[in-house]
């Protein structure tokens, strides 16, 4: 698996962890068990619960990073005509037509390229776009969103139904969830007492924090940190005083594409200045896709941030 970008996951305690794992694999053999019944019959229900029937599949536009890697990890790339502006692994995304952000589409964009399907993850808009599209003559499936193992494995079981490489998704969601326990398991070795308050900011001028529900808590979680705005759902914006009583160890965010954000630039913002994380210059920043698109490399993204957050206590095991 291609670790361009650096991140891991979080675990929980050994009893907690085992019950999990258990639970996670009796859903997968019902989820792979279930790809070869659906595929026979040309209809998949997708994660809206609407049937859909699939008659295409050679001119496909994908909209989700983790829908557009889940495709290309089941040998299916060359299939996909455009694809979101987040779409940019791998990097033979880089010569495919990119119909701009999955939340603001033009219908008309999308229609133009003569898809015969689009397979997107369920948050796509804006829903007047989302109306039109349905309207085509054009098979429309939704992929889940899930910040889960289970929910990987989930939407890589649709994505293999819909395209018709059933072995391929049974052989990719083994490999997933292998790569995530063994994940997990490295987080599980950081004791509670040691775990460090880590906090996710979406950007710098506003200093949104992610809280629970979020694809970031989530990452956190799994890496084995603690993330203080976990109170709150969604994504909340932290006044100085909230910061200064959480002090968080860690800031994450995602790369700008330009080389940043920097330490100098994020310590420099007096509500984090004098938090531990600026007096350890404590930041962490990861590819946006990478760390919160929860697809087929969300596993390298646990251990990456592990291993940043960990470095004196996580070891890569030996193979």
């Amino acid at each position: 698996m291609d670790r361009a970008e650096p991140f891991r996951f979080l675990a929980s305690p050994p009893a907690l962890f085992r019950s999990r794992a258990i639970a996670r694999a009796a859903l997968f053999c019902l989820l792979l068990a279930s790809l070869t019944t659906l595929a026979a019959a040309g209809t998949v229900v997708d994660a809206t619960g609407m049937q859909v029937s699939v008659t295409g599949g050679q001119r496909i536009v994908t909209l989700g990073s983790d829908v557009t890697e889940i495709v290309y990890a089941l040998g299916a790339g060359d299939r996909i005509v455009a694809l979101d502006r987040g779409s940019k692994f791998p990097v033979a995304t880089s010569s495919k037509p990119n119909v701009g952000y999955r939340r603001k589409l033009s219908a008309e964009g999308v229609a133009g390229l003569s898809p015969d399907l689009i397979i997107a993850t369920e948050d796509i808009g804006p829903p007047d776009a989302v109306d039109v599209l349905k309207s085509l003559a054009v098979p429309i499936v939704l992929v889940p969103e899930d910040n889960s193992p289970q929910g990987i494995v989930r939407k890589i079981a649709l994505v293999a139904e819909v395209l018709g490489k059933t072995e391929e998704g049974k052989a990719l969601a083994a490999k997933v969830t292998a790569e995530f326990d063994a994940a997990a398991s490295l987080a599980a070795k950081v004791a509670p007492a040691n775990r460090k308050k880590v906090i996710f900011f979406h950007g710098l001028i506003k200093l949104t924090a992610a809280g629970a529900g979020t694809s970031a808590n989530a990452i956190i979680g799994y890496a084995g940190g603690i993330n203080p705005m976990r109170e709150v759902n969604g994504y909340k914006a932290a006044s100085e005083e909230k910061l200064v009583e959480m002090a968080p160890d860690v800031i994450l965010m995602m790369g700008d594409g330009n080389g940043g954000p920097t330490p100098e630039q994020v310590f420099a913002i007096p509500a984090l200045s004098t938090t531990p994380a600026a007096a350890n210059r404590a930041l962490v920043v990861l590819d946006g896709a990478y760390m919160i698109g929860f697809g087929p490399r969300t596993a390298d993204a646990v251990r990456d941030l592990a291993e940043a957050l960990y470095p004196d206590q996580v070891g890569t095991p030996a193979n």
